[in-house]
């Protein structure tokens, strides 16, 4: 007779602020202060040694009389509270709380802290999923507690009593290595798990069994569903329809009418809770893309201006998409559709990989110079391919922002 199938038990870590709190590591003084990080080098604290103490003190820099194009990459929990968040533009962070002090990302430092996490999560459990520079999923469903030295113990044989008592061990293990931060969340899957790790933070840890969706995710609005985006909520709300167990109890015929079969079907599963994806414990990212269909078809000639702005924006998203998720890229692409639906795309291998925006615009904008630019423009995608991991590269110096794309010359 066969044994009953072990409890499927996967965990989702997600560090706390994690930029953020890297730097309050760094600076302990801004504990407990408003700090948002997304500055360039120019705010850099100051730091002056006083000739008769001897004593330094720094002088951090503030949102206050920032002008610039430069978005919050993360905020404190201290910050948040002013509504200040990640991709809000800092000028706009500036008319909400001023006095929050700014500081510069420093991807290096982050990378070194995701490296000293993650090691001290395999150390525990081996069977994780790298989903970025700060959060990962990890299989306990085979896990066992690692006894004390000299300690012999017995399997234990309550699964979820089991899981939590080695999500508590993972992170002692990763306060003790980087003296940071994380919120687990434990579920029989990993959408669930991904919303559990939400529902306690910071520094929380949250098991979720099946009985417990109605009562911790039903009441969340929808789209707090990893893969119901902006547009999908928007529409969701119009046709009456905001929170997840709203979600849970449509029709599944009326969802896939309004979105059709396969993400109207998905949309019910999520919202019920089920999910059958497995931990890739080898995944990686074959590129990193960004893309935009306008409202309208553009002129390569008369809307020059708008297409600039727009090609800057993707290799800036691409740029900081990389930088998020470890990775730097030696082959960059260009995506361009015409006003006929026509599709054409351009790659241009370089010599250094690279995360960097201005790099990568001056590479798709050498593939810009190969592709026709006489009919109005529908679509337009910037691509980073041939990824390797950041941390095995040696890197040049950031190139400077220069005119390099069609939509630029005079």
């Amino acid at each position: 007779m066969s044994s009953a199938p072990a409890t499927r038990l996967i965990a989702h870590l997600d560090m706390d602020a994690f930029y953020a709190s890297v730097e309050l590591l760094r600076y302990p003084e801004l504990a407990g202060r408003a700090v948002v990080i997304g500055g360039g080098s120019r705010h850099e604290p100051v730091e002056t040694v006083d000739p008769i103490t001897g004593r330094t003190t720094r002088t951090f820099s503030t949102l206050r009389g920032y002008i610039g194009r430069g978005v919050i990459t993360t905020a404190t929990y201290a910050a948040r509270k002013y509504g200040l968040h990640s991709a809000m533009g800092l000028m706009k962070a500036a008319q909400l709380a001023p006095d929050t002090v700014l500081l510069p990302v420093d991807f290096d430092a982050y990378r070194k802290y995701s490296r000293l996490f993650k090691a001290a999560v395999r150390a525990i459990a081996p069977q994780i999923q790298d989903n970025g520079i700060d959060e990962i999923y990890i299989d306990l469903t085979d896990v066992q507690p690692i006894a004390a030295e000299g300690e012999v113990t017995e399997p234990v044989t309550d699964p979820w009593w089991r899981a939590g008592e080695i999500a508590q061990s993972i992170r002692e293990a990763v306060r003790a290595a980087t003296g940071l931060t994380c919120s687990i969340g434990v579920a029989p899957n990993k959408l669930l798990a991904k919303m559990a790790s939400e529902l306690d933070k910071p520094d929380g840890l949250t098991l979720l069994r099946m009985e417990d969706v109605p009562r911790r995710i039903w009441p969340l609005p929808a789209r707090k569903i990893n893969g119901i985006g902006p547009k999908s909520a928007a529409r969701l709300e119009a046709l009456g329809i905001r929170t997840i167990g709203e979600l849970a109890a449509a029709d599944p015929a009326w969802l896939v009418e309004h979105f059709g079969r396969a993400h109207g079907a998905w949309m019910h599963e999520a919202a019920n809770g089920h999910d059958d994806s497995i931990v890739h414990t080898e995944l990686e990212p074959k590129s990193i893309s960004r893309e935009t269909t306008f409202d309208r078809d553009l002129s390569a000639e008369r809307d020059r201006d708008e297409l600039s702005a727009i090609f800057s924006a993707l290799c800036e998203g691409v740029a900081g998409d990389l930088r998020r998720k470890g990775y730097v890229s030696r082959t960059i692409g260009l995506k361009l559709r015409y006003s006929n639906f026509k599709t054409v795309t351009r790659d241009k291998t370089i010599e250094q990989a690279t995360d960097d925006a201005a790099v990568i615009r001056h590479a798709a904008g050498e593939c810009l110079k190969r592709v026709p630019l006489d009919r109005r423009i529908r679509l337009l995608g910037v691509r980073a391919g041939a990824l390797s991991p950041a941390d095995a590269q040696a890197f040049a110096p950031p190139a400077p922002i220069e005119a390099s794309s069609l939509f630029d010359e005079e």
